[in-house]
């Protein structure tokens, strides 16, 4: 890590935000938002986010540190459930600041456990109330703010959009203020800690979800099995993994429309993050109950400290 300020001088604030929340409530698209850079993937899909990703934001003196977590979900088995939940739990700890995000006007049985496991942190909690652009009458949300507060003492409650910013701004300015004097833990240009590999992995595998919709398998999972850059062109190989042989033909479509259309919606992506011409090759392989298997999933990317 670079310390990019002398510590001895207390000009700068530097600081861990853990984003918590249940499944599909806008974790990652509010930390795209935050950051002003697209760092985690989205989707509608439920448990996009299966990693712990990081998004800094770096201004003159103040750096963010949001760590976006994948939907705390109450099945727990399958291996890669059992893993994400352990990846979002190990977040609350050791950090400077938590947002607790849920849907406006929805406090559901999830949320509540949410609530309960946070309970004993000592960092200021906020509560975010997302998708407050979805209620047309804002008087509606009254009482569910006011039902808010009453749960428990939290630092702020914060009505939000994560897809127009909403109040971003005023909760950025709070973070920043109440966080600790410390030198920068990453470079100031640095957006994220994640390499090009797992952003290519991640990019392909968005698109696999945005395609495919309610037909996708849960047990999908990408891998990169080679790169080279011949010239300018960057030659890329992915695989993309499910559980049953039944599966395949579900991401390939007819006649291999599905998995060209997501081939090159991801190029796309990834010559945008790569600024280089792309030649993407997806192929599609049986891995038989590899979200089950912790052996298989740490080969696969899904170590304890990703």
């Amino acid at each position: 890590m670079d310390l990019q300020a002398d510590s001895q001088n207390n000009t700068t604030k530097c600081g861990y935000v853990a984003i918590v929340g249940r499944p599909n409530v806008g974790k990652s698209s509010l930390l795209n938002k935050l950051i002003n850079e697209k760092v985690s993937i989205t989707s509608r899909r439920p448990q996009t986010t299966r990693h712990r990703i990081i998004g800094i934001h770096t201004n003159d003196a103040r750096q963010i540190i949001f760590i976006d977590t994948p939907g705390m979900h109450s099945n727990r088995k399958t291996a890669l459930s059992r893993y994400m939940n352990r990846t979002a739990e190990s977040a609350l700890h050791s950090v400077d600041v938590i947002f607790f995000v849920v849907d406006a006007g929805y406090w559901l049985e999830h949320d509540a456990r949410i609530l309960e496991m946070i309970k004993e942190v000592k960092c200021p909690v906020f509560l975010l109330v997302n998708k407050v652009d979805k209620i047309s009458n804002k008087e509606e949300l009254l009482p569910f703010l006011q039902a808010c507060e009453k749960r428990r003492s939290f630092h702020g409650i914060y009505p939000i959009s994560a897809k127009h910013g909403t109040n971003l701004d005023l909760l950025m300015k709070e973070v920043g203020e109440i966080l600790p004097y410390s030198p920068f833990y990453y470079h100031p240009e640095q957006v994220t800690d994640r390499d090009k590999v797992f952003q290519i992995t991640e990019i392909i595998r968005e698109k696999i979800m945005r395609i495919l919709g309610q037909e996708l398998p849960y047990a999908t999972t990408v891998t990169l099995i080679d790169r080279k850059k011949e010239g300018e062109v960057w030659h890329l190989h992915g695989v993309i993994f499910v559980e049953r042989d039944s599966q395949k033909p579900i991401v390939i479509g007819d006649g291999g429309l599905r998995i060209r259309e997501i081939s090159r919606q991801a190029r796309l992506d990834i010559e945008r993050l790569l600024d280089s011409k792309v030649f993407l090759r997806l192929f599609v392989k049986v891995k038989s109950q590899w979200s089950d298997d912790e052996k298989t999933l740490s080969e696969l990317g899904y170590g304890d400290d990703n």
